[in-house]
Formats: structure tokens, C-alpha cells, sequence
């Protein structure tokens, strides 16, 4: 199935410490380019965020955000750090022994000492495990979104390829009543003008009007491009580089037709070939 590169996804998970947010847009790009937002906390593991989006995404430019929201209110609390505090009472009560008039320790005095209070954070090693498994999930989610878009992206190509062959067999079966229309004409005029022409010449011309008018290999090319990209719609892997240079050859050989046709019906086809080929190459921009 193919992918388009056009998607948006968000996942949020709540932990004790917390709340987590992945946020992400992907557009098409030639390549995968990745931008990523990272709060201070998690800036060493943004080479361990990198590999995991390059694991799973091929092509795209990928804008990535990263929040965690702290836990508030009634489920705060205060770590003390116990070696310190026994440190520092410890201190207190030897200067007690030396002091001419002691004054009581105090906790609050103690809880002020820097380092003595502390937060209380969560283990960055489970905080990182609980965003590298969000950042998967909403990889899994982005993936869904763009596989359902390129879904309707290759209905959209398989319509306009059933089109294109269907005006390809229609110029085939026409043109060779434009060569005989075009050696009719010339007789007629020969006739009108009463003039003893020499056939041999005549024929002669007619077969070199009738090579630089052969549509054949160009129909023939037409067709085969049309089934390697139906071909191409079927690879599990990202197409959408081959897709665009398919799209290349097609204009290449409608281009070709447009400049043999001698026919208003030929042109007329010629251009609806050359519009369905155009939207065609504007969707596979998007592929993957």
C-alpha cells in the first residue's frame, strides 16, 4: 500500500509525574527532513527520537513537538535529602558546644539549607521510556493517517492510468484513417489542379508523411508506462520517487504525440492526455 506524506498526529499520556504530549505534521519533501521540539529535560534523547522516527518514516518533512506538563496541587511533595539535613544537625549541635548562647534548631532553618529540600522528579530513565513509547505510538497513528490518504491517492492514479489507456486505444484505432484521409486529399487536389503528376514520387512522399506521422512507438511507450505504474502501486515500499520520473516519461511522450498530430482530434487528445498526466504528477508529489 502507499503512503502519502501529508498527515497530523497527536498523542497524550498522564503518569504520576505528569503529563506527556507528542504533537506531529508531516508534508511532502524530497527527503525525510526531521525538526524536532524538545523540552530541556529531554534534549539528550533526541538522537534516540531521530533513529525511531527514521525507522519508521521513509520520506517527508516531519515537525515534531515534545511537552511534558509537571504534576500540580495535592499530589506534590518534597524530598529531603537525608544525608545532608543529619549532616547539617550534626554540625549544629557541635557549634552548640562551643557557642555561649546556643539558640534552638529550628527545621524550617535546616529545610532552607540549599540542597536539603528537593522536588520531587520522576526517574528520567521511566520518564524517557514513557516518551520514546508515545513517540511510537503516535508514529503508529501518523502512519494509519497517511496510508488512508494514500489510499485514495492510487485510486486517484489507477482512475487516471484506465483513462490514459482508454484515449491511448483511441488514437490507435484513428490514426491510421489519417494517413489514408491525407493520401486522399492529395489525390483529389492533383485532380482539381489537371495536372500528370509522377505516382511514383507521389507514393514516395506518401510513405515519408506516413514515418513522420507514425504514432506507434510513442502509443507503445504510452502503455508500457501505464503498466509498470500499476506495477509500482502494488511494491510495499515507497514509490514515490519512481512514481514522479514515470510521470516524466508520460509527459515526454504526450509531448511527442502533440508534435505528430495533423488532426484536431489527435491534438484535442494529445491535451487531455497531457492535463490527466499533470494532476496526476500533482497527487504524486504526496506519495511517499
Amino acid at each position: 500500500m502507499i503512503r502519502s506524506m501529508t498527515a497530523f498526529s497527536h498523542r497524550e499520556l498522564t503518569i504520576e509525574h505528569g503529563t506527556l504530549q507528542w504533537e506531529a505534521r508531516s508534508v511532502n519533501h524530497r527527503y525525510l527532513d526531521i525538526s524536532l521540539r524538545l523540552p530541556e529535560e529531554f534534549r539528550s534523547l533526541e538522537n534516540s527520537f531521530r533513529e525511531t522516527i527514521q525507522s519508521t518514516l521513509k520520506r517527508g518533512k516531519l515537525d515534531a513537538a515534545l511537552r511534558f506538563t509537571p504534576m500540580t496541587g495535592n499530589n506534590s511533595e518534597i524530598r529531603i535529602n537525608e544525608p545532608l539535613a543529619r549532616a547539617l544537625i550534626i554540625a549544629c549541635r557541635q557549634l552548640e558546644t562551643i557557642t555561649d548562647n546556643p539558640e534552638p534548631l529550628k527545621a524550617v532553618d535546616i529545610l532552607r539549607w540549599p540542597g536539603v529540600a528537593q522536588d520531587a522528579t520522576p526517574d528520567r530513565d521511566i520518564l524517557a521510556a514513557h516518551a520514546k513509547a508515545l513517540l511510537q505510538d503516535m508514529l503508529d497513528d501518523l502512519l494509519e493517517t497517511r496510508e488512508r490518504e494514500g489510499k485514495r491517492l492510487s485510486e486517484f492514479l489507477y482512475q487516471r492510468c484506465d483513462q490514459i489507456a482508454e484515449i491511448t486505444v483511441r488514437i490507435r484505432k484513428h490514426r491510421p484513417g489519417i494517413i489514408a484521409g491525407q493520401r486522399e486529399k492529395i489525390l483529389n487536389r492533383i485532380e482539381e489542379l489537371k495536372i500528370s503528376p509522377d505516382y511514383n514520387r507521389i507514393e514516395q512522399e506518401l510513405v515519408i508523411l506516413a514515418q513522420r506521422l507514425d504514432v506507434e512507438e510513442e502509443l507503445d511507450r504510452l502503455m508500457a508506462h501505464l503498466d509498470e505504474i500499476n506495477a509500482v502501486l502494488e511494491r510495499d515500499e515507497p514509490v514515490g520517487r519512481r512514481l514522479d520520473f514515470l510521470m516524466q516519461e508520460l509527459n515526454r511522450e504526450a509531448n511527442t504525440l502533440a508534435s505528430k498530430s495533423n488532426d484536431s482530434d489527435t491534438t484535442q487528445a494529445a491535451v487531455d492526455l497531457k492535463v490527466m498526466i499533470e494532476q496526476m504528477r500533482e497527487q504524486v508529489q504526496n506519495i511517499e
